[in-house]
Formats: C-alpha cells, structure tokens, sequence
C-alpha cells in the first residue's frame, strides 16, 4: 500500500524528532541538569530525584492518554495544542538560571524538579499520539533507519552543541551559563514545533473504536498480557535494563566529586556522550531495519552494562569519559527502538497507541523509584554501590531479553484485537 507524502514526512517528522533531541542536548538528564542541581547544592537524593520525575512523566501519563488517543480522528492538532507545555517550560528555567538561583538556589531546585515534570508529562500525555501519527506515515520497513537519521542528526547537532555548552559554562560564570545553556534548548524547541506544524497526518485506515469509560478501557489490558506472554516477558526484560539505567544520573556528580573537575568538563563529558551517539546511530538504525529492534534493545542494554562496570573499574578521570560514550550508546538504542518495537508488537494499527501507553506506562514504577534509590543508596553506601546494583541488574535484563522474548517483527502469537473491557 501506498502512504502519500511519504517522503515529505519523512523530512518534516524527522527534522521535528532531530530539532527536539537538539533540544534536549542542551539540558541533558545525564550531565547539564545533575551539574546544575550540583551547583545549587543539591542532595544526592535530591539528584537522582531528576531522573526520577522525568522519567515518571515520561513513562506514566502515556497509557491513561492512549485510550482517549484511539478515539481521534486526527491526532497532529492534539499533539500541536499542548506540546507547547513540552517545550515553554525551557524558557522558566534559563530565567530561573538568570535570577533567581544565586539568591534562592532551594527554590530554584524547586521550579526545576516542576518544570521538568510539567515538561516530560506533557510529553508523555502526548506520546501514544505521535507515536500514531509516526506509525501511519512511515512504513514498518523504514522506521528503523528513520529512527536512526533522525537520531544521527539529532546527536551531530548535540555534539556540536556540547562545544557550545562548554564555552557557555566557562565563559558566563554559573548559574548564568546553565542559563544560556537553557534558553538555547527553548530556541530548538521551537523550531522543533515549526517543523511539526508541517506535518502531513495520514488519514486512519480503521474504524475508530467507541470512547470508552477509562476503567473499561484499563480493564481489558490484563487479558491483552496475558494472551501476549511475549510482550509481557519484553516489559520484565525492560523492568531489569531500566533499573540499570538509575546510575547514568550519577556519573557526571561522581566525576565532578571523585577527580574535582570543573564545571566546563561537562561539556566535555556530553561531547563524549554525544559522540557515542553518532557513531551509534549510524549502523543501528540500518541494523533495526534488517535484524530487528529486539537485537538494538539488546545491543544498548549491553552498553549500560559496560557503562557501569567501566563506572566501577575506571583509574582515571580520562578512563571514566568512557562511561559516556556507552551511555550515548545505549540512548542511541533508546531512539530508535524503544518505542518503534512497540508499533511492531501491536498486532494492527489501531492498537498501537495503546501497546505504546502500556510499554511506557507499565514502566514508570520502576523508572521513577529506582533513581531516588540509587539517591539514597549513594549517601549510604556510596556511589560504587550503585554502580554495582545497576551492573547486576543489567545483566539480568539482557538474561531476560535474549533468553524469553522473540522479535514480534518475525514471532507468531496470540496478539490483536484488543478492544479494552466492556
């Protein structure tokens, strides 16, 4: 079948997906936002605490928004009229920055911790919809290298950034340069939303289901489970190789405190991690399109296990730069299957909203207590500690995936037709 404007979205969805990565480069959850928390005096708590809202508001709104996301006839005009709540908020923080973190860095900690959960909510609200629009205007056969360019130029653009965030933290003393820092990711952020605004959304090629009650909708996912036991054996996998992930929150304070680097090695650590990225994106979009996304989930959950042990075994403050080129790995597997495997396990596409709102939502648990563990298991035992658990629990992770789960690119099972409860 033929999908009209395929290649015009290809460009326009793309630059949206690239623009808003730049975006983020400029406040990573990995180096920017741990080292200003450090700059205002943040507990370890209090920084495993960033990971941990971003990642609650990544993950949970998506299954409670995907039942209402089914029901829409067009899902790009919902997408466009609150995304600007995803990205605005960048703007609060650079003032935030710029006035109000040397007098009052408590509060500032505080407009932080809100701001990105007001950003990352938005977000998640937002996913299943996009995800959609994604799934329908780009064949199963082109996501992966999608995914992939898209991510590439994405993290060519945070890596020439990462220059930029260096000069910014050494030429503006802090708080001033993470303010700079922050009014660049609103600057990238909008011209995210005005590739978006160019968006062709193909029309839906079923019936739209009925709205449902929300509880009649939830009710019905415990038999989709468990009439699907491959995604359910995917989302332990995928409990395990997040749990890995709550020490990549902790490299850059550990390397800041361990070897007393100053602030403008945070910029270098993310040119680092952005680097991993590049070179990562470059063959694992290709990979995906040909081997399948469950092979580059794996790949990436290899890398987190690697990152962790080099946290772990790492002489030097040069040797530990180590531990963001695998963490800018494993994001890079991050984009580009992390979410297009979940189109490819919902049996029909007008379930894939809501295989997309389960796969995150099912998550957020995990996603979001796991770093304030890590928090508190750094203050008592150190960070080491953490490094080992998340070693562990990668390992167990990747157990699982290669062990339990077929690609549902090739598998056969008892998948679709998921109506939600009456």
């Amino acid at each position: 079948m033929t999908i009209p404007n395929l290649r015009y979205n290809l460009v326009v969805l793309g630059a949206d997906f690239s623009l808003f990565l730049v975006g983020l480069s400029f406040a990573s959850q990995s180096t920017i936002l741990p080292a200003f928390a450090e700059h205002l005096g943040a507990s370890n708590v209090v920084i495993g605490a960033i990971p941990a809202v971003m990642t609650l508001g990544w993950f949970l709104p998506s299954l409670f928004a995907a039942g209402h996301t089914v029901t829409l006839a067009r899902k790009l005009p919902f997408v466009l009229r609150w995304t600007i709540w995803e990205r605005a908020p960048f703007i609060l923080l650079a003032l935030a920055a710029f006035f109000l973190a040397g007098q009052a860095p408590g509060l500032t900690l505080a407009v932080l911790l809100s701001m990105l959960l007001v950003i990352t909510g938005t977000g998640g609200v937002l996913l299943p919809a996009w995800m959609d629009i994604v799934g329908r205007a780009i064949p199963t056969a082109l996501r992966g290298r999608f995914f992939g360019v898209a991510s590439l130029l994405g993290s060519l653009g945070g890596f020439l950034g990462s220059f930029g965030t260096a000069y910014f933290l050494e030429a503006f003393p802090a708080p001033a340069g993470y303010g700079v820092c922050f009014a660049s990711a609103a600057l990238f952020m909008a011209l995210s939303y005005a590739a978006l605004m160019l968006a062709r959304e193909p029309p839906a090629t079923a019936a739209l289901p009925p709205a449902r009650a929300l509880s009649a909708y939830l009710s019905g996912l415990p038999a989709l489970l468990h009439r699907d036991r491959n995604l359910t054996w995917f989302l332990v996998a995928r409990c395990f190789t997040v749990t890995a992930m709550m020490a990549s929150g902790f490299y850059t304070v550990y390397a800041l405190r361990a070897w007393g680097a100053p602030d403008s090695q945070v910029g270098v650590f993310t040119a680092v991690m952005f680097g991993g990225l590049v070179v990562a994106n470059v063959g694992l979009g290709w990979l995906a399109d040909r081997a399948g996304h469950l092979l580059v989930l794996g790949l990436g959950a290899a890398a987190t296990v690697a990152a962790n042990v080099m946290a772990l075994a790492a002489p030097s403050l040069e040797a530990f730069t180590v531990v963001f080129a695998l963490a800018g790995v494993q994001a890079a597997a991050v984009n580009v299957s992390g979410l297009t495997v979940l189109l490819e396990f919902a049996a029909h596409a007008d379930e894939q909203a809501t295989y997309v709102g389960l796969g995150t939502t099912s998550m957020a648990p995990v996603a979001f207590l796991t770093p304030l563990l890590a928090g508190v298991m750094a203050d008592a035992l150190g960070f080491e500690a953490v490094f080992a658990v998340a070693t562990v629990s990668g390992i167990v992770g990747l157990a699982v995936l290669i062990g339990r789960v077929r690609d549902p690119r090739w598998a056969s099972d008892n998948r679709g037709n998921f109506q939600g409860g009456t």
